[in-house]
């Protein structure tokens, strides 16, 4: 269980990694789903950092000034 005071607020260095340690966890059940196995988190990091970190950075920007 996560205590209120470990809780990363969006925004935030902390929070923003946390979120992006999310995509990269998604990434790799996906792409692991695909290929029948485990890819492993340092392949699904590199993926996501080369492929599809700007474009995620940019729809998180515009929703986080929508939201505002």
């Amino acid at each position: 269980m996560t205590s209120p005071s470990m809780t990363a607020q969006p925004g935030t260095p902390y929070g923003e990694f946390l979120a992006e340690q999310e995509e990269i966890q998604r990434l790799k059940w996906l792409a692991s789903e695909r290929d029948g196995h485990d890819i492993g988190f340092e392949f699904a990091l590199n993926d996501w950092a080369q492929n599809h970190r700007a474009e995620w950075r940019i729809m998180r920007n515009r929703q986080r000034k929508q939201q505002a």
